[in-house]
């Protein structure tokens, strides 16, 4: 059977077998959506009786199961207080407590738990094996009784988690199930996304409790728990392992690839053991041609199965290589790669880490796919497998952040190191915590060959023992490339090294073993009525009053990256994908209603940067690795001092950059304490007409730079980059370069307080694709 009837045969289970009319009709009356909130269009197709009613673990699929998704039983009690005598209402499992969609929206605190309840019953052929209980997800400390009795207890809100129930079940009809949730959310160090108590600014409303789905699977006594596929493109073939659980001695697991419904490859062996099947030529994986093949294992004793899952793979390498200009760069399938793509939250007005139902997960990644975008990062959240699953069959590479988790800021002793700052101290209890979910965070997303890096850290939220968290992550999958330190604290060590920049871009030079990556620019913001989490207060690193605005700057923006492509840039990730609570700088609006760009143009300006390969020219260096030396004055010049053949005799000589210095990669070389400073300096260019780029590196008011006389760039209140130079493209005004002397010139202004100023102009001097 293919691996989309398995899929569509699993999502018609038992769940829809089992469904009783009248309950669902008495159900749907029950509950409702919590109003006031914007919702998605997928919210208003929500019935209680069929909320995410797909088969959840799309990389590990059986015929039988059941779906426990829907109404439950709800109370929230103090902390320390025992199971409630009385529950409130209702509650819609899967959403959190906090979400419209849930029917609550009541916020839960660190000093309360969260109490749910619900009946179910089995057919009497399941009680002849092994019955589990699987959770998707649940945040944070979930402790689990069937029929009175506890099964189990689990810390970690990002992973999935299962108990086997059998030894509970009683041999009455119906079966009770009590789940009990604890979430410290911002009190404590345990590894947490962006929710908060107090949300404002970045950090977004709490999430409490059950948030994936919730589900039944009987399975036999010896069954297969874990498929670890590792394609190994080098040598045309599949490294499969594969987990049991229950007793194995004299146990056979044998695998089957197949590609169109005709069997490529076998292999079999011991459980635990690497099986390794051949494929002759095989197809591979990429954004352009996601090819998946599609895999069934089975558990043998003698000639009797035991068990059997339907699964998939995809056959591709990620690694790091030198391009054609000798950059050190992300490669993929051999062959350098551009990685364009939104950082991506995975927040919904409507039911917060949940999406109202896989078609509107999906959609995200499709509407990601139609902009021409080839990658995503997952920012410090980690998705229902299904996301993934997407992702591998649409054709987009995941960058997979780890929740670090952190105090919030201002706290004292808080997890949060900033630049310049030593790795943070965490004690044993919260790095056991840590490590723990990174662990299973990278042996449950491993399967997804769409998945391309882990970043274990970001901007030094609860960074701690950088070094030595980044070889765990390596040796727990070598096949994947690490990002240590997404922005601002890196250590040198993992695979790229990643610059924060906003609204920028800008980068790190690559170097000898790690490539260069912006992990985060843009955040150009536009609110949009109508479709807005807040009427006012809402923000984007720099805002805009119309669609025709925003779409220009970001083409702008982003258009700079040609250059930077040249100077060995392998990536780049823009702020994001939609707009979320207060932050209105996605792509689209929080609801999804509105997509804020000119798809074709972002496709074409995208595709454009996917093909580039030119070589970087530096013509007028600026002064980020060596002090250049410029003429300047603080006293307003006559007019035309901005043109070749000026009189600067009255001038002054001095090194850039001028002004404080700020840290990074600026470094003061004369100083600037007047309003003003007028500088400009001499290089000579061996190509005309050329396609130019500026960095710009500026913590002032009012900002010009002149090339040859003419005007090439100006900015009122710019954004500064506090440790990165901002790279821009003016190619537009390619015909003032003349072949041979050319005169930059700069004015800069700022009344009071710090002051910064360098620039510096580069080109491309050749084009091409890669080979």
């Amino acid at each position: 059977m293919t691996r989309s009837k398995i899929l569509a045969a699993a999502a018609c289970s038992l769940f829809l077998r089992a469904a009783n009319c009248a309950t669902a009709t008495s159900q749907n009356m029950e509950w409702k959506p919590v109003e006031g909130r914007i919702m998605t269009r997928w919210a208003r197709q929500i019935t209680p009786d069929k909320v995410w009613p797909e088969y959840p673990r799309p990389q590990m699929v059986r015929r039988n199961w059941q779906n426990l998704n829907g109404l439950w039983d709800y109370a929230i009690t103090p902390r320390e207080a025992g199971r409630p005598t009385r529950f409130e209402g209702k509650i819609l499992v899967p959403f959190p407590c906090e979400s419209a969609l849930s029917g609550v929206g009541r916020s839960v605190t660190p000093d309360q738990r969260l109490w749910y309840r619900r009946s179910f019953s089995i057919p009497p052929s399941w009680r002849d094996g092994r019955l589990l209980l699987h959770f998707g997800a649940v945040d944070w400390q979930a402790t689990v009784t069937v029929n009175g009795k506890q099964v189990g207890e689990h810390k970690g809100g990002y992973t999935p988690f299962s108990f086997d129930i059998t030894d509970a079940l009683v041999p009455a009809t119906s079966q009770e199930l009590v789940v009990s949730v604890w979430d410290p959310t911002d009190s404590y160090t345990q590894p947490r996304g962006k929710q908060s108590l107090k949300p404002e600014g970045i950090w977004y409303t709490a999430v409490t409790g059950i948030w994936q789905t919730v589900w039944l699977e009987p399975v036999p006594k010896a069954s297969i728990r874990r498929l670890s596929p590792v394609p190994d493109v080098d040598h045309n073939r599949l490294l499969l392992t594969v987990v049991t659980t229950g007793a194995s001695e004299g146990l056979r697991v044998r695998a089957e690839a197949t590609d169109g419904g005709q069997a490529v490859a076998q292999a079999e062996g011991k459980p635990g053991e690497k099986l390794s099947l051949s494929l002759p030529s095989p197809r591979l994986w990429s954004p352009e041609s996601p090819h998946l093949y599609d895999l069934k294992v089975s558990l043998w004793s003698g000639r009797a199965k035991l068990d059997e899952v339907s699964s998939y793979f995809g056959m591709r390498k990620i690694s790091l290589g030198q391009d054609q200009h000798g950059h050190t760069r992300i490669l993929l399938n051999g062959r350098p790669y551009f990685h364009i793509g939104p950082l991506d939250q995975g927040w919904w007005p409507d039911g917060l880490y949940t999406a109202p139902s896989d078609e509107a997960l999906r959609y995200d990644i499709e509407v990601t796919r139609q902009l021409g975008f080839n990658a995503v990062r997952k920012h410090v959240k980690v998705e229902p497998a299904r996301w993934y699953y997407h992702c591998d069959r649409l054709g987009l590479l995941v960058w997979q952040d780890m929740p670090s988790g952190c105090l919030p800021r201002g706290v004292p002793n808080s997890l949060r190191i900033l630049p310049g700052q030593p790795d943070a101290m965490r004690d044993s209890t919260s790095a056991a915590l840590f490590e723990e979910e990174l662990r299973q965070m990278v042996l449950h997303l491993g399967h997804f060959p769409s998945i391309g890096m882990w970043a274990p850290f970001n901007e030094g939220w609860g960074q701690y023992d950088t070094a030595r968290i980044t070889q765990f992550v390596k040796e727990l999958d070598p096949s994947r490339l690490v990002d240590a330190a997404s922005g601002w604290t890196d250590r040198g060590v993992g695979d790229v090294i990643d610059a924060h920049v906003y609204t920028g871009p800008g980068m790190e030079p690559p170097e000898s073993k790690r490539a260069s990556v912006v992990g985060e620019y843009g955040g150009l913001g536009l609110p949009v009525k109508g479709h807005l989490w807040m009427t006012d207060k809402n923000w984007g690193y720099q805002s805009f009053a119309d669609t025709t605005a925003l779409e220009q700057e970001y083409l702008r923006v982003t258009g700079a990256l040609r250059g930077m492509l040249g100077l060995g840039l392998s990536a780049a990730i823009y702020t994001q994908t939609t707009d979320v609570e207060g932050e209105v700088n996605g792509l689209l609006t929080y609801d999804r209603a509105v997509i804020k760009f000119s798809p074709h143009k972002l496709l074409a300006l995208h595709d454009r940067l996917k093909k580039e390969s030119g070589l970087a020219k530096v013509l007028a260096p600026d002064s980020s690795f060596h002090p250049q030396s410029w003429l300047y004055t603080f006293e307003e010049p006559p007019a035309g001092w901005e043109r070749p053949g000026a009189d600067t005799t009255r001038w002054k000589q001095g090194e850039g950059g001028f002004g404080t210095d700020d840290g990074g990669r600026f470094r003061s070389g004369t100083p600037w304490e007047t309003p003003q400073v007028w500088m400009r300096r001499e290089f000579t260019s061996p190509v005309s007409e050329t396609p130019l780029f500026l960095t710009v590196f500026h913590n002032v008011t009012d900002c010009e730079v002149f090339l040859n006389g003419a005007r090439i760039y100006q900015a009122h209140h710019p954004r500064a980059a506090k440790r990165h130079y901002t790279h821009v493209d003016v190619s537009e005004f390619a015909s003032w370069l003349k072949k041979g002397p050319n005169v930059i010139a700069v004015r800069a202004k700022k009344e009071k307080g710090p002051r910064s100023i360098d620039v510096g102009l580069y080109t491309l001097l050749s084009g091409g694709k890669h080979p």
